[in-house]
C-alpha cells in the first residue's frame, strides 16, 4: 500500500511540473551603452529572442561602446530593428567607441 501511494505522489508531482507555465526566458545581467555625448545607459535582464531598439539611439546619433555583461550572447546590429550589419559579442565582451549600433537581440 505504501509502494502505490508513493508512485501515486510522484505522477502527481510530475504532473504538477509539467503544468506550471515556464517563463519567457531571459538574459541575466546587464547590457550597456553610451548615446549622445557618452550618456551611460542600458539594459537590465533583457529577453531573449527579441529584437530591442536601443533607447537614446537615433538615426543621427547611434549608440556605441557596447558592453555585455550578461549571460547571453548578444548580437549587435547597425540598423533598427535588427537590419543591416552586425557583431556577436559573448558574454563579458565589451567593444569601443568606435562601434556605432542602434539594436540588440540576445540568444
Amino acid at each position: 500500500m505504501r509502494l502505490r501511494n508513493s508512485l501515486v505522489a510522484a505522477a502527481g508531482a510530475l504532473l504538477i511540473t509539467l503544468a506550471v507555465p515556464t517563463s519567457a526566458q531571459a538574459a541575466t545581467g546587464e547590457f550597456l551603452y553610451k548615446v549622445g555625448p557618452g550618456v551611460p545607459a542600458g539594459i537590465a535582464d533583457p529577453e531573449s529572442g527579441q529584437c530591442i531598439n536601443l533607447f537614446g539611439a537615433t538615426e543621427d546619433h547611434p549608440a556605441f561602446a557596447p558592453e555585455n555583461f550578461t549571460t547571453s550572447t548578444a548580437t549587435v546590429f547597425l540598423d533598427f530593428n535588427c537590419d543591416g550589419t552586425y557583431y556577436v559579442m559573448n558574454p563579458g565582451k565589451k567593444l569601443g567607441n568606435r562601434l556605432k549600433l542602434r539594436s540588440v537581440i540576445f540568444s
